[in-house]
């Protein structure tokens, strides 16, 4: 996956060791080799993501797309769609919410949020890899202001 002729790295915030094992295998199947980072809990992503001081100006010229699991041990995963979603820096960066949760309450919350697509775990390949596809097409025409 390219964005305007520049790589795009997938910021992996994911918990269960399994499931990133599984998350990463698919992603391979789908045909992106892009680069990807993991994270196991939300202040290191966020860290990451918007920088210590939670600027978000660390990511102005970066081309991220974050692959999230909304149950982590130190914050849940809406309050890392919210805060990266309402930086000016941020908040065009597509999210991919990867969960067990399919609760509809919470799968409405999270794209009033912002987030991009929202697929349950256990994740189906077929629909995982169509998503990863569409926002590798997404990527390819996307303009950074």
């Amino acid at each position: 996956m390219k964005a305007v002729g520049k790589e795009v790295t997938i910021v992996m915030i994911e918990d269960d060791e399994g499931h990133a094992r599984l998350i990463e295998k698919n992603v391979r199947r789908a045909g992106v080799h892009n680069e990807i980072i993991p994270f196991t809990d939300g202040t290191s992503a966020l860290d990451f993501v918007l920088g210590k001081d939670r600027s978000g100006e660390v990511s102005q010229d970066k081309y991220l797309l974050v692959l999230l699991d909304l149950n982590l041990p130190d914050m849940s995963g809406t309050d890392i769609l919210e805060q990266i979603k309402s930086n000016p820096h941020t908040r065009r960066l597509p999210v991919v919410i990867l969960t067990t949760t399919d609760d509809e309450r919470e799968i409405q919350r999270c794209y009033d949020l912002g987030a991009n697509v929202y697929i349950t775990k256990p994740v189906d390949y077929d629909n995982f890899a169509n998503a990863i596809r569409q926002l590798g097409l997404f990527f390819s025409v996307m303009q950074i202001p």
